[in-house]
């Protein structure tokens, strides 16, 4: 577009309303280019922030829910160690006690009860494998400290991922008796992993559970539980920060959004997190939106500035054309019908009228003072080149068209000078009825004539000049016989803007009518 207003302009075709239309569109184009890339700066971050800010929500819920939830089971477990503090060697109480624990929700996968030595007395489900000696992880740990504990992740004596929560049991001496403990199976159902696994619909969004020693303690694929991560620098900003939201990159290489919250109870953290790409994409989906919307509006400006163009450029382009042809009788009226409603359009057509009514002045002052050929009335070379001049002067282009009567001196020698000078004026009258009012007819010496045919191109020229050229082999002088006449022309400013060079291009073509046999035009 760039490219074809340079050219409009370097060939002076560039009118207002083209030019009014481009500004137009250059800038409903660049506000819309720097609307849609603002709107999708500003979609994204809102996005961005927002799925930081709900990541960051769930994860606080869902660890509050699972901290929660260990503090439940923690109680429950409390209430069976009083109970078995007073009944410890009551097979058949603690029997029932150890099942009621199990079977009455899904805190747990399994249930046991073991004595100070380590020694398993009671466990359900009933399927439960165990030698008698539990030598994991979770019970020695009970066992040593004789407190409420919950262990970290560890591959219990049937090769499951578990994590052990215990209460110590007292006699009513407050003498250590044993432990009544959990095991919560991270690669299986119960409450624990039914909170982590829920979802709040949030697109490809998932959580998992770091541990205090970064080992993934639940994860939705189960293949990663138990991994630990190493050497990455988010975990350290975690670490610092214990709760909040950050934007990281997976061990997949995935750039993603979370939030992270930690479970007091435990000291694990829970990290609910979503790819950024989804977010963006999201975006771009806003933008593409918005762009179908905002197109249909800028077409309705657009349309606007189209009829307002017009109704502005209007005026001027009338005034514009009329200022090529000053010279014609009806110029003033139609200056006149030209309505100027803004200032501009005023002064133009003010300046037109003024020249206008100087252009006819001077007309005026040509029929009084530019001497004219006496014998057929037209314009001399002088009074030609005052026309040529103003053609010039207001930038009306106009064709030369140089005619010559054909063997004139056999004219003259055979029927005498006053036979010729008869022949003259019935061709200039000839010529005068061929051509426009508007139109210049000049005797520039002897049988050559010049009209310069105001407002036409050469093709206007020509078939003027051709309906000159017949008119005259078909029609007889006296007794004369018919009279031919050898035209060449050119035009202003298509042949050259250099007047001279018009004129020597139109006597070439006169020249080349006359070695061509005459009666015939070049041009």
């Amino acid at each position: 577009m760039v490219m074809l207003l340079k050219q409009l302009i370097k060939s002076r075709r560039l009118h207002l309303r083209t030019l009014i239309l481009f500004l137009s569109v250059f800038s409903m184009s660049s506000l819309f280019l720097i609307s849609l890339g603002a709107n999708y700066y500003i979609q994204r971050h809102e996005l961005v922030e927002n799925s930081l800010e709900v990541n960051l929500e769930y994860a606080a819920k869902v660890a509050q829910g699972v901290d929660q939830q260990l503090k439940n089971t923690l109680m429950e477990l409390s209430y069976s160690a009083s109970v078995l503090g007073q009944t410890f060697d009551q097979a058949e109480v603690t029997r029932a006690e150890v099942n009621r624990l199990k079977n009455q929700s899904d805190h747990f996968n399994s249930v046991v009860l073991a004595d100070s030595q380590g020694e398993i007395l009671k466990f359900a489900p009933a399927e439960l494998v165990s030698d008698g000696i539990n030598t994991t992880l979770g019970v020695r740990e009970s066992i040593k400290r004789k407190q409420t504990y919950i262990s970290p992740p560890y591959h219990s004596s049937t090769n499951n991922m578990i994590v052990f929560v215990s209460q110590p049991i007292f006699d009513q001496n407050h003498q250590y008796l044993g432990l009544i403990g959990g095991a919560i199976y991270l690669k299986k159902e119960n409450s624990i992993s039914e909170l982590l696994s829920s979802h709040y619909g949030y697109i490809n969004h998932y959580m998992y559970v770091l541990d205090p020693s970064n080992k993934i303690i639940f994860h939705p694929d189960s293949s990663q539980i138990g991994r630990k991560i190493e050497n990455n620098a988010d975990l350290a900003f975690m670490e610092q920060m214990k709760s909040g939201k950050m934007r990281l990159t997976t061990h997949q290489g995935v750039d993603s959004l979370a939030g992270f919250a930690p479970i007091p109870t435990t000291g694990w953290t829970v990290i609910s997190q979503q790819p950024t790409y989804v977010v963006l994409e999201q975006a771009r989906h806003i933008v593409y939106k918005f762009s179908l919307a905002i197109i249909f509006f800028y077409l309705l400006v657009f349309f606007i500035f189209w009829w307002i163009s017009r109704w502005i450029s209007s005026p001027l382009h009338q005034l514009a054309k009329i200022a090529g042809s000053l010279h014609t009788p009806d110029i003033t009226h139609k200056i006149h019908s030209v309505e100027p409603w803004y200032y501009e359009v005023h002064k133009f057509k003010l300046s037109l009228l003024l020249s206008a009514q100087n252009f006819s002045e001077r007309i005026s002052e040509l029929k009084h003072h530019v001497n004219t050929d006496p014998l057929t009335g037209f314009y001399n070379r002088r009074g030609m080149d005052i026309f040529i001049q103003d053609f010039m002067d207001t930038q009306t282009m106009f064709s030369v068209i140089a005619i010559d009567i054909d063997f004139f001196k056999r004219i003259n020698d055979t029927y005498g000078h006053d036979r010729g000078d008869q022949v003259l004026r019935k061709v200039a009258e000839y010529i005068q009825k061929n051509f426009r009012d508007e139109d210049v007819c000049c005797r520039t010496g002897g049988e050559e004539f010049i009209v310069l045919a105001a407002g036409t191109d050469k093709e206007q020229g020509y078939a003027s000049a051709e309906r000159l050229r017949r008119k005259l082999e078909m029609t007889l002088i006296d007794s004369i016989g018919p009279v031919t006449v050898s035209i060449g022309i050119a035009h202003w400013p298509t042949t050259s803007s250099n007047i001279q060079a018009v004129f020597k291009k139109a006597d070439d073509k006169l020249y080349q009518a006359k070695i061509s046999g005459r009666n015939c035009i070049r041009y």
